[in-house]
């Protein structure tokens, strides 16, 4: 059954916030629709009204340039009342009954929804992916080795009797299965939030900027550092950490002579040298207000980049994120100075936005 939408994962829970972003930003760029999604089922559909729109759609943003998606896939047909036997089969009749979008795909990611139903599926997605796969190589659906620079095809399994059928693109789709990093927690850091920062090192800042917000025998400051999780990750990478928070720093930490630990609000604290590299700040703390704290530091040089997370409410968070940044970025757009920009909904976020602020015009030392 031919059906043109854009599939986007998200987090269960977070399909309202991920439909409206989509409706949003798609709509903005002409490509209309409408939304169509159930609350915990960890994915949204968005139909387009007219179905030749669907790869300008695709291409519109990248998967890391919006807030909510966790992967984005171009669907273009979906099987319903899929049958047990010969499940491969019968994907090789749908898809020859439909335009092949491309003359092969690199790749395959048979998937399923990231919630405890969906988890049902996951050892059956692995299985069939081996059948699935040599089968499309012999119907020239997929080259004969891996090739990461063609688009990859995508089977997601919303049940085992209803699959849709699709594709990203290498530009725009995240490279992970299921859209999902999943790191390790590292058994000397002091607190689990230590995988938040991570998370936004990795996936949100490229290479280049890694190594301009990351400079070993750095500075920063961690403001609402108890008890050290991102502190953790700065000093792993060499930097001198101001960490600020009325509660106590791991001793593992303190021990390093890297850490100074100040009992202080994080409010009104100042760098002690004037400036720092980078600010980082995972306080609980109404998001407009974490903003404007973060653009402040920006404007008065007291920070170069920033790292921080904006804690959501239980509704409208979407509005919520584009509100608190949009007077942020307003403050920053004024300056003379250029900010490369993200705001990223993590797999190791829960009710929070990460944003990651890297000052690009700068040669500040």
């Amino acid at each position: 059954m031919s059906n043109h939408s854009v599939l986007a994962y998200c987090r269960p829970g977070y399909e309202s916030d991920t439909a409206n972003e989509l409706t949003t930003r798609y709509g903005e760029a002409g490509c209309f629709g409408y939304p169509v999604s159930k609350k915990n089922q960890g994915f949204v559909h968005y139909h387009l009204y007219d179905a030749t729109q669907l790869e300008a759609c695709i291409t519109q943003f990248a998967v890391n340039d919006s807030i909510f998606p966790r992967q984005l896939i171009a669907v273009f047909s979906t099987m319903a009342d899929i049958e047990k036997e010969d499940r491969v089969g019968q994907i090789l009749d749908a898809l020859s009954s439909v335009e092949k979008p491309f003359s092969v795909f690199g790749a395959i990611d048979v998937e399923y929804p990231d919630t405890e139903d969906g988890k049902t599926l996951a050892k059956f997605c692995r299985k069939f992916t081996v059948p699935l796969r040599q089968a499309l190589r012999k119907a020239n659906w997929l080259t004969a080795k891996e090739n990461k620079g063609k688009p990859k095809l995508h089977i997601f399994f919303e049940s085992f009797e209803c699959c849709h059928i699709g594709y990203t693109l290498p530009s725009h789709a995240s490279h992970d299965h299921l859209g999902i990093c999943r790191l390790k927690f590292p058994s000397d850091a002091p607190s689990r939030s230590t995988l938040k920062l991570e998370d936004a090192l990795v996936n949100m800042l490229d290479e280049k900027q890694q190594a301009k917000v990351l400079r070993s025998g750095g500075r920063a400051v961690d403001l609402g550092a108890c008890p050290g999780g991102w502190t953790y990750q700065l000093v792993k990478r060499g930097m001198y950490v101001e960490a600020i928070d009325n509660g106590l720093v791991a001793d593992s930490l303190m021990s390093t002579g890297l850490v100074e630990h100040h009992a202080a609000d994080g409010f009104t604290y100042r760098p002690q040298f004037g400036r720092v590299d980078l600010l980082v700040c995972d306080m609980i703390e109404q998001p407009d207000r974490v903003a404007k704290l973060m653009g402040d530091w920006l404007i008065k040089h007291w920070a170069t980049h920033a790292i921080f997370n904006l804690k959501l409410p239980m509704k409208q968070r979407y509005e919520t994120v584009v509100e608190a940044m949009t007077l942020l970025n307003d403050r920053l757009n004024a300056l003379e100075d250029a900010f490369a920009v993200k705001v990223r909904h993590l797999y190791h976020d829960r009710d929070e936005v990460t944003v990651t602020i890297v000052r690009t015009s700068t040669d500040e030392v």
